[in-house]
């Protein structure tokens, strides 16, 4: 392994396609000049237009696999995926949390598949709040974050901003301002606005946003920064073709 390069983890699952999860995260990672390493929460029965099956790996299994990296690699960043539940999250963080304090964390909590496939729901089992301060970033869309935060954007809860957790609230689903992303900083709200660029939808965009920006944060780069920089990276990704995966490439 590099010695120059720092060791970054996707924690997600696994598209046969290489558009969204691990492979997405990897090819995004290599692109950044980090070292990647995935472990797959599930596997799928996908193509890029539909999503058919899904097989979760056992939880206590994926533990393993991160406490065997986690004592062998100084890991500066972790990226987290698709989850079948609140609980099964909540162990991951806890177990990177105890045997690497400082590593951090960024989610990119899919709750739903493009085509509607339902990964995990989000319920009053656990104490949300309590999970996110485990958190450094999540990475929402529209949708996703009033069902994280219900009435965040409705009832501008936003104002408060009491979440224990950086927000980048993506800006693909915005409805006044397409393409417009909003960083949700401790005491600040920073716009991250669209360049010219002619952009097309993509399967597993937001996927390679969140390991983009995991990418940026093990670079030493802060959370405006690693934004910004993830937001120039997906948006080559998706002007780069008009299909619905694209190429991977930083210039």
């Amino acid at each position: 392994m590099s010695e120059n390069r720092p060791y970054v983890l996707t924690i997600a699952g696994l598209d046969p396609t290489g558009g969204a999860g691990i492979l997405a995260d990897i090819k995004t990672f290599e692109q950044h000049q980090v070292t990647g390493f995935a472990i797959s929460t599930a596997n799928t029965i996908q193509t890029e237009n539909q999503f058919h099956h899904i097989q979760w790996t056992d939880l206590s299994f994926v533990l393993r696999s991160i406490e065997t990296l986690f004592e062998n690699y100084k890991i500066k960043t972790v990226k987290i995926g698709i989850t079948p539940s609140l609980p099964y999250l909540n162990r991951i963080l806890s177990t990177i949390k105890l045997l690497s304090p400082t590593t951090k964390i960024v989610w990119d909590p899919v709750l739903k598949s493009t085509t509607a496939f339902e990964f995990m729901k989000v319920t009053a089992d656990l104490d949300f709040h309590k999970i996110l301060s485990k958190i450094d970033l999540i990475t929402p869309n529209y949708n996703e974050i009033e069902l994280l935060f219900p009435g965040f954007l409705s009832n501008n809860l936003w104002i408060k901003n009491e979440v224990p957790t950086t927000i980048l609230l993506k800006g693909g689903h915005n409805p006044t301002k397409i393409g417009t992303d909003c960083l949700f900083l401790k005491n600040e709200i920073f716009e991250l606005l669209p360049s010219e660029k002619k952009c097309f939808e993509k399967h597993g965009s937001g996927c390679i946003l969140s390991a983009a920006i995991a990418a940026n944060l093990a670079l030493n780069q802060d959370e405006k920064e690693a934004c910004i920089n993830a937001k120039t990276y997906i948006e080559t990704y998706l002007s780069s073709t008009s299909t619905l995966i694209g190429y991977h490439y930083v210039q």
